[in-house]
């Protein structure tokens, strides 16, 4: 790396760093827990480990019934959100409950939270709320709260831009209600390609801000530009085009949640759905527990096997500026994996190369981590062509060879 790549890297990382510890993120989940739920093959006998996030996945996986899940994550923000769900399944109704997390907001939510929701919360998840509770106010789909948060931020961006170019808007609005691939194609080709990409849209996807604001930092970025030619922005064409093309848009709540501002009964996260929410608030939400944290410091403090860790993409930024402290995660993954365990994560890269860099001490022997784990990588190449978000090059399945 050259000294001025050196420089914008570390500038680049003190911003993401200054946001990221300043705002939440993530107000939905940005991985296909679809796709994680055929990898995962969980049982009522599997201890999960899974990096919080907005905690949509998080109640995904419990809606199958593992005996417990540690969700961990270091920005207290995402605790809040996931514990201010976990708050209302087990005091609200579903149609209040699907209001403020399926709509995005909530007439009455000011005295569904001083009446109810309050009394669930403690510490800063209670402190934040406090203050940031306007965020599920609104009474129109444009003060959604998935137009809140950083990510959000992005798509109230994207549609504000949508206000001054009407025709785009009305197509895009054609293609969530297609009915079939080939309708999708034919509006996504004839009317939304020629419209939707330019210079100018390559160039905001291409600014460091606008992935900051996604929750993709520099090294990430870099990554993607080492394995794309034509750079960052052509790479998100790429994946959005493929999903617009080849994968059913009324079965793709990621995208259209961030167009339309809110999630529809018919297409949302299985948390959701009226079955689903019955089953958590009938005793599977007690086997959530979350904690702020690293992944690290979690795993050091307790003694019980993990069979199943769900690490998201944290990997990639952590092997560019802190190597020492991933040797330690992915050790301490180790210490704490059981026999049969099995870990999840994706990058930036289709085969990264922090891998075969680290190692780990496991059964009395010094491996690569890549020799310690059984990689499958024709079945999760099978798994990313069904992958509703598209947005990672990598997707990695592994099971523990020695623990």
């Amino acid at each position: 790396m050259s000294k001025l790549d050196y420089l914008t890297s570390r500038v680049n990382d003190r911003i993401f760093n200054a946001i990221y510890k300043r705002s939440l993120v993530y107000n939905t989940c940005w991985e296909d827990p679809a796709v994680d739920r055929k990898a995962l093959q969980l049982s009522q006998q599997d201890r999960m480990l899974v990096i919080t996030s907005a905690g949509c996945n998080v109640l995904d996986y419990a809606c199958l019934g593992p005996q417990h899940i540690d969700a961990v994550d270091a920005n207290p923000r995402q605790t809040a959100l996931l514990e201010l769900k976990l708050a209302g399944i087990r005091s609200l109704d579903f149609e209040d409950f699907f209001k403020i997390f399926g709509e995005g907001r909530h007439p009455h939510f000011r005295e569904l939270y001083g009446d109810v929701l309050v009394k669930e919360l403690e510490g800063f998840s209670r402190d934040y709320w406090n203050r940031r509770g306007s965020a599920f106010y609104g009474r129109h789909a444009q003060s959604s709260f998935y137009y809140r948060g950083l990510s959000g931020q992005v798509a109230r961006l994207f549609k504000a831009y949508l206000a001054t170019r009407p025709k785009l808007r009305t197509h895009l609005d054609a293609l969530l209600h297609a009915s079939s691939l080939d309708e999708q194609r034919e509006i996504y080709d004839a009317r939304i390609r020629p419209l939707l990409w330019g210079p100018k849209m390559n160039w905001v996807l291409s600014r460091q801000m606008t992935m900051n604001m996604l929750g993709v930092p520099y090294p990430q970025r870099r990554e993607v530009e080492g394995q794309h030619q034509d750079g960052v922005a052509a790479f998100i064409q790429e994946s959005i085009e493929y999903v617009f093309r080849q994968l059913p848009i009324w079965l793709n709540y990621f995208w259209t949640v961030y167009l339309q501002g809110g999630y529809t009964r018919a297409c949302c996260p299985e948390y959701l759905k009226a079955g689903n929410f019955a089953a958590l608030k009938g005793g599977l939400v007690d086997r959530i527990s979350a904690h702020t944290t690293t992944v690290t410091e979690f795993l050091k403090r307790g003694e019980q096997e993990i069979s199943r860790f769900v690490l998201l993409d944290h990997m990639d930024w952590m092997s560019s500026y802190y190597p020492a402290e991933l040797a330690k995660e992915w050790q301490a993954i180790f210490d704490r994996a059981a026999p049969d365990a099995r870990v999840l994560f994706r990058s930036a890269h289709v085969k990264p190369v922090y891998l075969e860099q680290l190692s780990v001490n496991a059964a009395g022997q010094t491996l690569a981590v890549h020799e310690a784990l059984r990689f499958y990588p024709d079945w999760a190449q099978r798994l990313t062509a069904e992958d509703r978000v598209h947005t990672y090059a990598g997707f990695h399945i592994a099971d523990f060879r020695v623990a």
